[in-house]
């Protein structure tokens, strides 16, 4: 073997001996150094191994053949290094075939002990306390093996041959026990004796629970019947009892339903009379509400018209207003422009009459002192004989003007009578002008004619 390293895996252990080492160098799951022909190398198996531990046939405390079948789990121990040497010792050169005979042959010895040491009603009942018992001390012995026993489980009870259903006496719990065949030993005999004794306890435990039902039946008829008398009275009581009371109920019933009905009239006529005093104060509110509609619409409509009409006709009459404020400003000052014309020119023409009376009147005078003898009424005659051609010269600039715009402050005459008043004024002022000429006072010349 070439010197160097040595591995191993996870379910096994090298066992390394030789030279440099007191006790072989353990080491499980991993890798070793090995000098050849000086150390020597060995593998261990640390598998789990499954053992299925028969015990047919196993007498128990009470002399009772039966047959167990349980399932143990073993393996090696690598981890515990004292363990694992242990092993080494009695098993490195064994095949794991005869390490598997070695810890079932160990298993089924405990197994069948412990079988021995209980009854099968504890082996039946308490499974757990039998593989408990069968756990810890296989334990013990393969530990000093170097084997750990990591599980054990009770698989089956059976018994040899024809399998029978038992009550026990202790209240009817269903058993499995050997048929016992005939021509045993003492321990068959004493099994069929516990037998013997298991059928006469569950006849005994059956009749006795059978009697008990049967008391126990009778006892609850018994009862039945007479909770049923006793109900069937106290239901005719009930009945009788509801009768009456029905019967009384009715009277009252039929009191208050007519007395219902007549309240229910009455409160009907109350309702309708409320109905319609709540309908007439809907209708009050409606036309209140109508009204308060009517006012604001016609408040809209006052607005509307003020907006559309009254503001625009004001507009238009303060317009118009205006304008016509403007035009009679402008008429004022048109006719007073006018009329200071027509003034300019009536004191001009005036002024030309002045003149030419006055060159007539020194005619006259001229013709006066050439006629001392006329008199002061020939001179008015002559006057009055010339007025017309006053008052035609007058009037010949007013006949000649195309348009006369004449303004009223609202007093006096207007129009016509205004315009002749104008000119009468004119001509009435002749006789002072003659007066402040002559001297001679016309007017009073003609009253005195």
């Amino acid at each position: 073997m070439p010197w160097g390293f040595v591995t191993c895996g996870p379910n096994e252990a090298l066992v390394v001996s030789g030279c440099c080492y007191m006790k072989p160098l353990l080491v499980p799951g991993g890798r070793a150094f090995v000098w050849p022909a000086v150390q020597q190398v060995q593998r261990i198996s640390l598998n789990t191994m499954t053992l299925q531990v028969e015990s047919p046939c196993v007498y128990t405390s009470q002399g009772v053949p039966i047959s167990v079948t349980g399932i143990a789990q073993v393996k090696i121990q690598g981890q515990n290094e004292d363990m694992l040497l242990t092993a080494c010792e009695q098993f490195l050169d064994k095949s794991e075939a005869e390490i598997q005979h070695i810890a079932l042959v160990t298993l089924e010895g405990h197994q069948r002990a412990i079988m021995g040491s209980m009854t099968v009603e504890e082996i039946y009942k308490d499974r757990k306390k039998f593989s408990k018992q069968v756990f810890e001390v296989a334990s013990s012995d393969l530990v000093n093996m170097g084997i750990t026993v990591v599980s054990y489980t009770l698989k089956d009870i059976r018994d040899e041959e024809t399998t029978r259903t038992l009550g026990n006496a202790a209240g009817g719990t269903l058993i499995r026990l050997d048929q016992i065949r005939e021509n045993q030993g003492y321990l068959k005999s004493l099994g069929m004796a516990r037998t013997a004794e298991v059928k006469r306890d569950a006849r005994i435990g059956e009749a006795e629970a059978r009697c008990d039902a049967q008391i126990k039946e009778a006892i609850a008829e018994e009862q039945r019947m007479a909770a049923r008398f006793l109900n069937d009275t106290e239901i005719s009581k009930a009945q009788r009892d509801f009768e009456l009371k029905k019967a009384a109920y009715d009277v009252e019933v039929q009191t208050k339903k007519a007395e219902a009905e007549m309240a229910y009239e009455l409160q009907a006529a109350k309702t309708k009379q409320r109905i319609k005093e709540e309908q007439m104060q809907v209708k009050v509110v409606e036309r209140t509400q109508e009204i308060a509609v009517q006012d604001q619409e016609m408040k809209r409509r006052e607005q509307e018209l003020e907006a559309t009409i009254r503001k625009p006709a004001e507009a238009e009459k303060f317009r118009l207003e205006k304008i016509a404020e403007a035009n009679k400003y402008r008429v004022v000052l048109e006719a007073e422009a006018e009329a200071e014309s027509i003034k300019i020119r009536g004191e001009a023409e005036a002024f030309a009459i002045s003149a030419k009376a006055k060159a007539e009147a020194e005619q006259m005078a001229k013709k006066a002192e050439a006629y001392r003898e006329y008199r002061e009424a020939a001179m008015v005659e002559m006057l009055l004989d010339t007025l017309p051609k006053v008052a035609a010269e007058i009037a010949a600039p007013l006949s000649q003007a195309k348009k006369i715009t004449m303004v009223s402050t609202g007093s006096g005459e207007v129009g016509a009578a205004k315009l002749t008043g104008e000119v009468l004024d004119i001509v009435n002022k002749v006789p002072e002008l003659v007066k402040n000429i002559t001297g001679v006072d016309i007017a009073r010349s003609v009253h005195a004619g």
